[in-house]
């Protein structure tokens, strides 16, 4: 009976360490992927704060709070599901579906960019002002936004992993969209709530603290101003290099070709930075077509007439 029970005992502490190595297996799978998707995990941490630039302090945190569980729902309800059912039944949609959402990100980039220059009385009034309703609009917003930039960093993730059993892919993904989450909203968190450390700090009595509280409450609005306008440029290179990649993988080479060869070019020319002028060569060159395509779409939705467009009164006769 004792000598049963201790080989019970050796089973259990066998497979114990099977599903610790399992784990550290995951762990090791979701850290590659998250690395190799880190350029897109940049693009979101850049893209979000312009959701809250302008807000009243009070509704900040609870504005990022709304988009970051919209953002894990996008991810484990939404993506996660349909990238492992595409990616057992139906891969070759996978490339499609992320370049529609490539050139939904464009579309919104290129829009944004217009809107600097042709700002309609009531654009820029901070949601918090205009009420529950308005700021519904900007969090469902930066939740389809972030909705594309998340599935891009889950096939991304995805194909790292693609080899792998389905139950490892799982848990693989599940770790890649809990830590990215939590990384790229914590750190907005921050970065939106830097003037208040910065009250805090220029109320001590050391000069130097003071002088650096001072430093963040000034700096602050001009820092968010400029992250707002780095997320408006990424939706536009992060939009134009899905569909650059895109066109490569559905068989039109040329322009992937094209800019590939450039950039190993640049990359050998200049030992020092090559590397760093190879990756803005590229990030141009995506950003350019993203206007294109963006510019495209907003023609074209320009052209479709609204549904709920206001009709012009007809003449009264006398």
């Amino acid at each position: 009976m004792s000598a049963g029970l201790l080989g019970l005992l050796d089973d259990v502490a066998a497979l114990a360490r099977l599903a610790a190595a399992s784990i550290d297996d995951v762990g090791a799978a979701a850290g590659k992927a998250t690395a190799k998707a880190a350029g897109v995990v940049i693009d979101d941490t850049a893209v979000t704060p312009q959701y809250v630039h302008g807000v009243a302090a009070k509704r900040e945190l609870p504005i990022v709070k709304k988009i970051a569980v919209g953002s894990i729902r996008n991810k484990l309800l939404i993506i996660l599901p349909i990238a492992l059912i595409l990616s057992v039944w139906a891969p070759w949609a996978l490339t499609p579906i992320l370049m529609l959402g490539g050139t939904y990100l464009a579309f919104e980039g290129t829009e944004k960019i217009l809107g600097w220059f042709h700002k309609h009385e009531g654009h820029d009034v901070p949601a918090a002002v205009k009420g529950e309703e308005s700021e519904k609009t900007v969090v469902s917003g930066a939740i389809r936004t972030d909705l594309i930039l998340s599935a891009e960093i889950m096939v991304i993730a995805l194909n790292e992993v693609a080899d792998s059993s389905f139950w490892f892919r799982l848990g693989a993904l599940v770790v890649v969209a809990i830590v990215i989450t939590i990384v790229v909203y914590g750190v907005v968190a921050l970065i939106v709530k830097m003037d208040d450390v910065g009250l805090v700090l220029a109320q001590r009595e050391s000069p130097a603290s003071r002088r650096f509280g001072r430093a963040l409450v000034d700096g602050m609005p001009k820092l968010l101003a400029g992250i707002s306008v780095i997320g408006t440029v990424a939706m536009l290179w992060v939009g134009g290099h899905i569909l650059l990649v895109g066109l490569d993988e559905l068989g039109w080479h040329a322009l992937y070709g094209w800019v590939h060869g450039v950039e190993g070019a640049i990359h050998h020319a200049v030992p020092a930075v090559g590397a760093v002028l190879a990756w803005l060569f590229n990030t141009l060159c995506s950003a350019i077509l993203g206007l294109v395509v963006g510019g495209i779409v907003v023609g074209v939705m320009h052209l479709i007439p609204r549904r709920g467009a206001k009709k012009p009164a007809p003449a009264e006769h006398s």
